[in-house]
């Protein structure tokens, strides 16, 4: 693993930090959420983001893509992080264009992989079916009914659910509700007869939906992979997404880390900056060390994926792991070091807990992954 950049990966770093900077700062999130915007997203912020080559950092340039690979995407999630930048990048990027490329037949990628990388069509996943991550708990069902299949079920949390253009529905074609195995992955028109979408606003004024299938009718040719094989699939999209989002929570941390040191170089009390207290700069000094650690485990999981090492389900569950906990610490230990002014609105601190809280839930929390990682190994 380099832990240096390379020349391109520098530009491509520097390119993000200023679109997101001078394009969707901090304020841009306040606003969807004042406005109660009815995307939930800037759609024209959004568009400018493909024609930068972002939503097509993962697709091969034969669909339109940049293929920059992993840690190119990770690095514009980082920077998307320093400002809390609401977009589809994990929903329709992470998620949804990662199981088109590893599932999707030649006809399914050359449509809705030019469509992604364009910035044409929203998607999203729609997995869960319970309050906490489960991927392997699936009562949705999709029953065989001639050349097609009939699909019933509730998915929850579903990121971007309100307005994709097309959904990933995980159903159980076999098997038991609790069975790894007998699940199939389907492409599904959101407007068909029988889906009912009702969207919801996270603690951190993001989208998430709950989507209803009610018999929902869908040909074969909608079964993206194979029949009873979806979940293989899906552990590896997963891994890709809690990588992403880990470094979007680097991202996150590090900028509520240079936020609250500035603060304690300003903030006075007794007469004297609160920085020079030994007992704040200790609790600094440790975190320092925390997101330290932690850039180089996002930067070895992205690696990892671009080199598509044997480890990546490990890796995954540690970088996932470590970033929920430290984003949980960094953002609780900044509101604090801000006293009483961090539980007003009027400082952005309070914003980092809030997407911290719900980025550390999504794909599986800290505990989640010290048991799947003890699993992988043995224990």
């Amino acid at each position: 693993m380099a832990l240096v950049l390379t020349e391109e990966q520098q530009l491509l770093r520097d390119t993000a930090t200023q679109f997101f900077q001078e394009r969707l700062p901090i304020a841009n999130l306040r606003k969807l959420r004042d406005t109660k915007d009815a995307t939930g997203f800037d759609q024209a912020a959004w568009k400018e983001m493909a024609d930068l080559g972002f939503a097509g950092i993962m697709i091969s340039e034969k669909y339109g893509g940049t293929d920059f690979g992993p840690v190119g995407l990770g690095l514009v999630l980082e920077q998307a992080g320093r400002t809390l930048a609401a977009s589809p990048l994990v929903s329709t990027v992470l998620l949804c264009g990662s199981a088109v490329q590893l599932a999707g037949n030649a006809t399914q990628r050359q449509e809705i992989l030019s469509a992604i990388a364009a910035g044409d069509r929203i998607m999203a996943l729609a997995l869960e079916e319970g309050p906490h991550h489960n991927p392997t708990h699936i009562a949705t069902r999709a029953e065989a009914d001639g050349s097609s299949y009939r699909i019933s079920g509730t998915k929850t949390f579903v990121l971007d659910g309100h307005v994709a253009e097309q959904l990933i529905v995980v159903a159980r074609t076999n098997g038991d509700e609790n069975d790894r195995t007998g699940i199939t992955l389907f492409l599904v028109d959101p407007k068909a007869a029988g889906v009912k979408v009702t969207r919801t606003i996270m603690v951190d004024s993001r989208n998430a939906a709950n989507i209803e299938f009610d018999n929902v009718s869908v040909p074969a040719s909608a079964v993206l992979g194979s029949v009873d094989g979806g979940n293989d699939v899906l552990e590896q999209v997963l891994d890709i997404a809690r990588i992403g989002l880990s470094a979007e929570m680097l991202g996150m941390v590090q900028q509520t880390f240079d936020t609250t040191l500035e603060y304690l170089k300003e903030r006075k009390q007794f007469g004297k900056v609160i920085g020079s207290f030994q007992a704040l700069q200790h609790r600094m000094a440790v975190l320092f060390s925390e997101i330290e650690l932690c850039r180089s485990v996002v930067l070895d999981a992205l690696s990892a994926l671009e080199e598509r090492r044997n480890d990546v389900p490990l890796i995954a569950s540690l970088a996932k792991s470590r970033l929920s906990d430290v984003a949980t610490l960094m953002t609780n230990e900044g509101l604090q070091m801000h006293g009483g002014m961090g539980m007003t609105d009027q400082f952005d601190v309070g914003l980092f807990m809030k997407r911290a809280r719900v980025a550390a839930a999504s794909f599986g929390d800290g505990n989640f992954h010290r048991d799947r990682y003890a699993t992988l190994e043995g224990y």
